[in-house]
């Protein structure tokens, strides 16, 4: 028998119909997958903080926000042979195509063809699959994942072990997976090594358990919440700084009490003025910045050219370097198996 054709399916979503206005429960219509696109039901959805800055920004209404999400296919439209219905995935903010120039380097996971949607539409066709009452609605980062059923290209979409716990995994889909990652792919912090970590939340503390699984000798955190920095003990954070009990810049102590700076600083906040502090906590010589954080505003950077002169080197992170079709389902496994290292 020949499968059915999809038709539309109305369900309830969190609609976001202006700048930092409440979310509204509504009605919505959600298109059947176009060629190359899934259907999926929304399983599970963590909220992201980029979720926070784009609702609350002078951006594209009415949305549906969400992007760290997991779920189960419903339906596949035409020309998409890895998902079946009932799969269990991830969906992902950045796709990967596997034939771009970005993806076939080996260097890169900055898809050129399913890179970070702006726009609020699907990569394919540049229009949307949600409509309230006949009006569109937008998607964000092309996944939309606070409605209990939305559309997604086959590219961004991760197929994940039936096994696997889609109310936990999905924070995989954004910050939990760029914290570890921009520590052990983009960074590659060593063992014995100092890590700064600036910005105590989901992403700042993945970036310590990381950091602490390669071994690195001391991992400080720095936040101006007291209740963060308890937290961060937990997760492997062996000294905290509040910024606002110190009596000297930041940067300062940072380099007085590591002899000289760190050899690895993490931005993990989204704020143009940290990334120079965390680049002046670095060390001479080798010390690495890595930037994972997103700026609400003041995208412009500016830093003292000497911080570069001297052998230090700042590098940008997105998803932590994560190829999301060729290494989430390991990084997904590994949870699964509760394997945290692996020896020769």
């Amino acid at each position: 028998m020949a499968p059915s054709t999809p038709q539309v399916i109305t369900c309830k979503a969190a609609v976001a119909w202006g700048a930092g206005e409440p979310l509204v429960m509504e009605e919505v219509e959600v298109s059947p997958p176009q060629p190359m696109e899934i259907r999926i039901k929304v399983v599970s959805t963590s909220l992201c903080r980029s979720d926070l800055s784009a609702w609350e920004s002078h951006a594209i209404f009415p949305r549906i926000f969400g992007h760290e999400g997991s779920g189960i296919v419903e339906s596949v439209g035409l020309g998409v042979t890895e998902f079946k219905e009932g799969d269990h995935v991830l969906t992902v903010f950045i796709g990967e195509c596997m034939t771009c120039r970005q993806c076939t380097s080996g260097k890169s996971n900055i898809c050129q063809v399913l890179g970070l949607e702006r726009r609020g539409l699907m990569h394919s066709d540049q229009k949307t699959r949600f409509s309230v009452k006949g009006k569109p609605v937008y998607h964000y980062c092309a996944v939309s994942s606070f409605s209990e059923y939305t559309v997604i290209h086959s590219g961004c979409a991760v197929k994940v072990s039936p096994h696997a716990p889609l109310e936990k995994i999905c924070l995989l889909s954004c910050g939990v997976a760029a914290g570890l990652g921009a520590v052990w792919n983009v960074a590659d912090v060593s063992k014995g090594s100092t890590v700064v970590i600036f910005g105590l939340g989901t992403v700042g503390l993945s970036v310590a358990q990381a950091a602490k699984l390669r071994g690195a000798s001391r991992i400080i955190g720095v936040d101006n919440n007291p209740q963060k920095c308890e937290n961060a003990k937990a997760f492997g954070v062996t000294e905290v700084l509040d910024p606002n009990s110190c009596e000297e810049p930041i940067a300062q102590v940072i380099k007085r009490i590591t002899d000289g700076g760190a050899d690895f600083s993490f931005e993990c906040v989204g704020d143009t003025d940290m990334i120079t502090t965390a680049l002046q906590s670095c060390c001479d010589g080798w010390g690495l910045t890595v930037t994972l954080g997103v700026p609400k505003a003041k995208p412009a950077m500016s830093a003292h050219y000497g911080l570069l002169l001297m052998g230090r080197t700042l590098k940008g992170s997105l998803f932590g370097g994560w190829k999301p079709k060729s290494d989430l389902p390991s990084l997904v496994e590994k949870y699964v198996n509760k394997v945290t290292t692996t020896v020769p």
